[in-house]
């Protein structure tokens, strides 16, 4: 279990279904150590600012963590945690290791700005 507040995917079935249901998502997968601790921390601090977000961790020990431990996207990745950027269902980005907020919010304003209409 992580001891974060944000949501938990607890299984595969949940990964699928949070990419499915939802344009934008962040997953972190790792453990409650001091590289992942503090990108836990962010997401947190991000949630209320990137309400078109949807902001989730995964425990990269859990076995059902397969689907993000075996993305090519992480292929040689050394360190964790995981962190995965869904857009409709595809990845757009992937890191590993420690995140500083600056990192975060730059993948965030990236990957996910909201549409600009005229």
């Amino acid at each position: 279990m992580l001891y974060t507040n944000l949501k938990h995917l607890e299984t595969a079935a949940d990964l699928k279904r949070a990419i499915s249901e939802n344009e934008n998502v962040m997953v972190i997968c790792g453990r409650m150590g001091p590289m992942c601790i503090p990108v836990y921390g962010i997401a947190e601090d991000l949630e209320d600012e990137y309400r078109h977000v949807k902001f989730y961790d995964m425990e990269f020990d859990n076995p059902e963590a397969h689907i993000i431990r075996s993305l090519p996207e992480v292929r040689g990745f050394m360190g964790i945690p995981f962190t995965i950027y869904y857009k409709e269902g595809r990845v757009v980005r992937a890191t590993s290791s420690i995140q500083t907020m600056e990192q975060v919010r730059a993948i965030l304003d990236k990957e996910f700005s909201p549409a600009v209409t005229a």
